[in-house]
């Protein structure tokens, strides 16, 4: 299961800090307004996530899917990426 998700008010912004940049775009993040427990859910499941934002990756690093020292800051907002294989 691939999940893309970030906190909603991040939503179609563009941020820059040196060589680094991320778009959150809303083609590729747009979709179902889910709550933090439901994010939980899908983030337990999912084989790839690729997560924008400050409530968003904290969620992940709640689950102990991501470590702090793993994410990427872009202009203060956190970006962090899951590859998990079975």
């Amino acid at each position: 299961m691939v999940i893309g998700a970030c906190d909603e008010e991040l939503l179609g912004k563009r941020f820059t800090e040196g060589k680094f940049q991320i778009n959150v775009t809303k083609k590729f993040y747009e979709g179902e307004r889910i709550t933090i427990k439901l994010l939980e859910r899908f983030l337990q499941d999912a084989t790839i996530a690729n997560l924008v934002g400050k409530k968003t990756v904290a969620c992940a690093i709640k689950l102990g899917l991501v470590d702090h020292d793993s994410i990427l800051n872009i202009k203060g907002i956190p970006h962090a990426q899951i590859v998990r294989m079975f």
